[in-house]
């Protein structure tokens, strides 16, 4: 029998046990789902906006993946300082496939960067999106104006939570705590900014005409900033994507403005306002002890060569919380090499390269095999080659030999894994909660919540 770890449960992490599963080479094959939460599916549950609810179906497929009998979920399991290192897990499992994605935010390395108010947007997702190291997490919601530096999904998401209202995100399965502080955020403005052009946009159409749809928001684009763009007189040679944004943003920019500016729904103007601006490149985040007041941009023009450089002059734009959403990174991997410059471990189809040469058992999939890129569907056939790598070597790995039951060798080792009893009894515990407040399912925010459920399920869960 063939005993294979994944670490990762999110989507990279689970079509690599799928496809370990449904080959038909290696007959005798288990999967250990290992992931640090008690929880699986990654970023699809901790990620995915809450009213995103058509992608956040996804879970259903790979709960079929977990549900099979030849896969076992393992929440709650620490691999890496402190946890088990890879030396270890070798111990337990014939093969480990690292499927941990890109932990942490990009900088934007300029000055203020770290002042109060200014946050990672990937913090202020785990936050909505109740993930347990979020809890304790609070922004600035009393500010007037909040900044969005970066224009991708990510950064789109977080400004359309910021400006949706609280009836809305009510039926989504959003945490009391955020709901009730995006409720009663008194944030006016948010501001979209991109250092390059629209057609340079990273967003998808269907997001970007999602901030268009708002109850009670204006969406607002500066013409001159769009005209900047080579591509915007005439987008026909973009991508279809790119040319579709562009027409997007025109549309925009072409209507009235409605009303004045003013903070109140009604006929004197909108209640908040969404401000798309471009060519704009921060170069300081203003403030003090007390907080952010404003973000210090650089004005930006296109350099004829597909990129951009700066012009010298520039504009401050004021803001009270300021959201940076640059780009994931991957982090370094206790036993793992790492490459500074990508973020991501050094691999040949999937096998994990020391000094160019293969680490025996050990391999990737996922973001921290090829970097912050794609969508959900691209880690299939990721996961697929690095599977069909694992199964070509899988002779010389069921030889070397393991520790017996991996279960039983993880609770000698320390850990207390959440089995998949346990995680339907963190489900049943957020139905609950959420029907006892008048809501659909409303998910559990914090660690202590989460393991008091699923220790409900029993020793084992």
């Amino acid at each position: 029998m063939l005993r294979v770890a994944v670490i990762g449960s999110g989507p990279s992490g689970v079509y690599t046990a799928q496809s370990l599963i449904e080959q038909q080479t290696v007959p005798d094959i288990e999967v250990y789902v290992l992931d640090r939460l008690p929880c699986p599916y990654g970023l699809v549950r901790y990620g995915v906006a809450p009213d995103h609810e058509k992608i956040k179906s996804l879970q259903n497929n790979l709960r079929t993946v977990l549900e099979h009998p030849r896969a076992h979920f393992l929440g709650n399991v620490e691999v890496g300082a402190p946890g088990l290192g890879v030396e270890e897990l070798r111990e337990i499992f014939d093969a480990l496939v690292f499927c941990v994605g890109a932990a942490t935010d990009r900088h934007l390395g300029i000055p203020g960067e770290e002042l109060p108010g200014s946050h990672p947007a990937t913090e202020f997702v785990a936050w909505y999106s109740a993930h347990p190291d979020a809890a304790a997490l609070r922004f600035a919601l009393a500010a007037r104006s909040a900044l969005v530096i970066g224009v991708g999904n990510v950064a789109v998401d977080v400004a359309r939570m910021l400006s949706r209202g609280a009836a809305e995100l009510a039926a989504t399965d959003m945490p009391q705590g955020p709901l009730g502080a995006l409720a009663d955020s008194r944030v006016e403005d948010v501001w979209l900014v991109g250092r390059r052009g629209p057609s340079q946009a990273k967003f998808t159409t269907k997001e970007l005409r999602e901030l268009g749809s708002l109850p009670g928001t204006d969406v607002r684009v500066r013409p001159g900033e769009l005209a900047l763009d080579p591509a915007y007189r005439d987008p026909g040679g973009l991508p279809a994507a790119a040319r579709r944004n562009v027409e997007v943003l025109r549309g925009w920019a072409e209507r009235p403005v409605t009303g004045p500016e003013s903070p109140e729904t009604g006929p004197t103007g909108p209640r908040r306002r969404i401000h798309l601006r471009f060519f704009l490149r921060p170069v300081e985040i203003l403030g003090d002890a007390a907080g952010v007041r404003a973000v210090r941009f650089e004005r930006t023009a296109p350099d004829g060569r597909g990129g951009i450089a700066g012009t010298g002059e520039f504009e401050d734009i004021e803001g009270q919380l300021v959201l940076r959403s640059v780009g994931y990174r991957g982090t370094p991997q206790p036993g793992l090499p790492f490459d500074e410059a990508t973020g991501t471990v050094p691999h040949q189809a999937g096998r994990v390269l020391r000094d160019g040469v293969p680490l025996p058992g050990v391999y990737v999939a996922g973001w921290i095999k090829r970097g912050p890129t794609g969508v959900i569907g691209t880690n299939r056939p990721c996961a697929k080659e690095t599977a069909s790598s694992l199964l070509a070597d899988a002779p010389a790995l069921a030889a070397r030999g393991t520790a017996g039951d991996p279960l039983a060798a993880l609770v000698r080792a320390g850990q207390r894994p959440v089995l998949w009893p346990g995680w339907l009894a963190i489900e049943a515990a957020e139905a609950e909660w959420g029907r006892g407040l008048g809501r659909g399912t409303v998910k559990l925010p914090d660690w202590k919540g989460l393991l008091d459920a699923a220790r409900a399920a029993g020793p084992a869960g």
